[in-house]
C-alpha cells in the first residue's frame, strides 16, 4: 500500500491542492511542515493526529518540520464565535519553548532524520508595517479572504483587523519555509484548508508559478456520539505530565467506546495496517476484554510518557483492579485514589475519631461495629482493634495510608509534619 493510499485508509487525507503531482513528488525525499499555536504551555491529545502525521512522513524518509506560532500566536487563528484574548509576548514565547520539547520528544527519530522545530516569531518580528502592506498585502484579495469559512463565520458578529490578517501571516510562513528550508508541503486539519490555499497562492504569485507546493488536510477527529474528542469529564487530556499524569492519560484510551476505537486506532496508531486489522479483528471477537483499547493506550502512553510512564500507568491500573493498593508508591496511590476523600493528620490519631470527626462514618458506634466485623482495613491489613491508632511511622513512605471500608470504598490519610 502506497503512502497516500495508507493515509486515505487511516482517514488522514481529505483535501489536497494537487494529488497527482504530490504522488510523483513523494518519490524522492522532501520536507513537510505543520503549525502549532502556543496558546497554552502544553499541547493536548487533540494535537496528536498532526504530530503523528509528521512522524509518518518521517518514517517514509521525508523531513518533518514543526512550526510553532510564536508570532502568529500573538494574534491567533480566528475562532468561529468571538475574538481571542491576546497573550503577552513573554507568555507566548514561554509556551513555545514548552511545546517544542513535547514535539521533539514524540517525533525525534533515532536516525539522522530528526524533526526541525522552528518559531515563526524569528522572522515575523522583523517585518515592518509598510513592507507587510506593500510587499505582501497586495497579493491578497479582500473578497477572497472574507469568503473563507474562518472569516465568513465572524462577519455577522464582527472580526478585528488583527485576526483578519492571520491568514496572510500564515501564508508568509510557508513562503519563508520554502525559500529558507525548501519546504514544499504543508499539512493541517481540515479547518486549515483556507489558510493552506492562501499560502500556496502567495507562493505562486511571488515566484511567478515557478515553484510547486502541496497543501494537504486531514479530517478532524470526532466521536461517534457527537461529543468532542480530547476531553475527559470536561478537562483536556494534556501531553505534559505536570498537567495530565500517565495513569490518567492511559485510562482515557482504555475507556474509549467500542464504536470509536477502530477510527482512533487507524488515525493515531503507528502500527502497520496489517497489525491494526489484526488487533481490531481480535477485539471484535471479545470486545469485553478491550484488546484494541489496551493496545492503543499502551502505544500512545509509551510514546508520550516513555516506558517508565507506561509501566507506572499499567501498575496502577492492575493494582486498582486487584485492590492491593498498598503495593503502590505514595505518589502512585495519590494518582490512583485522586477522587477518594482525603484527610490530613499531623502525627497520630485514633482511627475511630479520624473517621467520625471527618464525617467519613456517621457515628463512633457504627465505626466500632465495622471494625469488629472486619470491614475496615489499613494499607491492606484488616483492623479488629477499636482503639487502633493511625501513626505516621506505619504509613507508606511515612506519607500516606489507605483506609478501605468494605470492598470498594477508600479514604486517604495524608501525614504532615
Amino acid at each position: 500500500m502506497r503512502f497516500i493510499e495508507e493515509l486515505k485508509w487511516r482517514n488522514l487525507f481529505k483535501d489536497v491542492t494537487d494529488e497527482k503531482g504530490l504522488v510523483e513528488r513523494m518519490k524522492t525525499p522532501m520536507s513537510a511542515y505543520c503549525g502549532f499555536d502556543p496558546t497554552a504551555d502544553s499541547l493536548h491529545i487533540g494535537h496528536l493526529q498532526q504530530i503523528l502525521l509528521l512522524k509518518r512522513y518521517q518514517k517514509e524518509g521525508h523531513h518533518p518540520i514543526a512550526l510553532i506560532g510564536g508570532g502568529t500566536g500573538m494574534i491567533g487563528d480566528p475562532r468561529p464565535s468571538s475574538e481571542r484574548t491576546l497573550q503577552s509576548i513573554e507568555t507566548v514565547q514561554k509556551n513555545a519553548v514548552a511545546i517544542q520539547k513535547q514535539i521533539e520528544s514524540i517525533v525525534s527519530d533515532v536516525d539522522d532524520n530528526g524533526v526541525t522545530v522552528l518559531n515563526n516569531y524569528e522572522w515575523l518580528k522583523d517585518i515592518h508595517l509598510l513592507e507587510f502592506l506593500r510587499d505582501y498585502g497586495k497579493f491578497f484579495n479582500v473578497n477572497t479572504m472574507i469568503a473563507k469559512d474562518t472569516i465568513a463565520s465572524r462577519l455577522d458578529t464582527g472580526i478585528s483587523f488583527t485576526e483578519f490578517t492571520y491568514t496572510i501571516l500564515q501564508a508568509l510562513d510557508w513562503l519563508h519555509l520554502l525559500d529558507h528550508h525548501q519546504c514544499e508541503v504543508q499539512i493541517g486539519g481540515s479547518d486549515q484548508w483556507g489558510n493552506l490555499l492562501s499560502g500556496s497562492e502567495l507562493i505562486r504569485k511571488v515566484h511567478g508559478g515557478t515553484k510547486q507546493v502541496f497543501g494537504i488536510t486531514s479530517p478532524l477527529i470526532t466521536k461517534a456520539d457527537g461529543s468532542k474528542f480530547g476531553k475527559s469529564e470536561g478537562e483536556n487530556i494534556w501531553l505534559d505530565p505536570n498537567r495530565t499524569d500517565a495513569y490518567t492519560f492511559y485510562q482515557f484510551w482504555i475507556n474509549v467506546a467500542d464504536e470509536d476505537i477502530e477510527n482512533f486506532m487507524k488515525r493515531l496508531s503507528m502500527k502497520s495496517v496489517d497489525e491494526i486489522k489484526s488487533i481490531i479483528a481480535t477485539h471484535e471477537k471479545e470486545p469485553h476484554k478491550r484488546i484494541a483499547q489496551r493496545a492503543l493506550a499502551s502505544e500512545l502512553t509509551e510514546l508520550v510518557f516513555k516506558a517508565e510512564g507506561l509501566e507506572s500507568a499499567i501498575r496502577i491500573s492492575e493494582t486498582l483492579f486487584s485492590g492491593q493498593l498498598e503495593k503502590l508508591s505514595a505518589k502512585e496511590i495519590k494518582l490512583a485514589l485522586k477522587d477518594a476523600p482525603s484527610v490530613t493528620v499531623e502525627k497520630s490519631m485514633s482511627l475511630v475519631d479520624l473517621l467520625v470527626d471527618n464525617n467519613l462514618i456517621k457515628s463512633k458506634r457504627e465505626d466500632r461495629t465495622l471494625i469488629t466485623q472486619g470491614s475496615i482495613s489499613i494499607n491492606g491489613e484488616k483492623i479488629d482493634d477499636t482503639y487502633f491508632e493511625m501513626k505516621k511511622d506505619d504509613a507508606i513512605e511515612q506519607q500516606i495510608s489507605i483506609i478501605k471500608k468494605g470492598k470498594k470504598t477508600f479514604y486517604i490519610v495524608l501525614f504532615v509534619d
